[in-house]
């Protein structure tokens, strides 16, 4: 009901895409962010092999675009974009948070792990 109340008061000062435009639009901002992550994939420059926070560059960068693109689909697909402010950060910021979270446990676990098979003993004992 607020949704439709603040379109018709705003209907006047906003201009509004037809649905095939933003499709369109969806599609290309997709396909181009797929293609550099492919490119680099398949490229792998040599400059973004050097480590940053125990992770290559590269992965980072993978990371990142992944986090684009899944915030671009829920922003669209999801129609976010129409929802209140509220609910879009409360989407928006608990999905940031439990992506930051399992990144930082990947790290630590996938770290320890790589370290016992290098080493051939386990250094933390839980």
């Amino acid at each position: 009901m607020a949704h439709e109340h603040k379109l018709a008061i705003f209907r006047g000062l906003v201009k509004f895409k037809s649905n095939t435009q933003k499709i369109w639009g969806v599609l290309i901002f997709l396909t181009i962010v797929t293609g550099i992550e492919v490119a680099l994939g398949i490229y792998k420059p040599e400059a973004l092999m050097a480590k940053f926070l125990g992770m290559k560059i590269l992965n980072w960068i993978f990371i990142v675009l992944t986090i684009v693109k899944a915030y671009y689909i829920t922003w669209d697909f999801m129609h976010m974009r129409d929802e209140l402010k509220s609910l879009k950060r409360m989407v928006i910021w608990t999905a940031v948070f439990l992506i930051l979270y399992l990144i930082f446990i990947l790290l630590q676990e996938g770290g320890y792990i790589e370290s016992v098979y290098s080493s051939g003993y386990v250094k933390r004992d839980f």
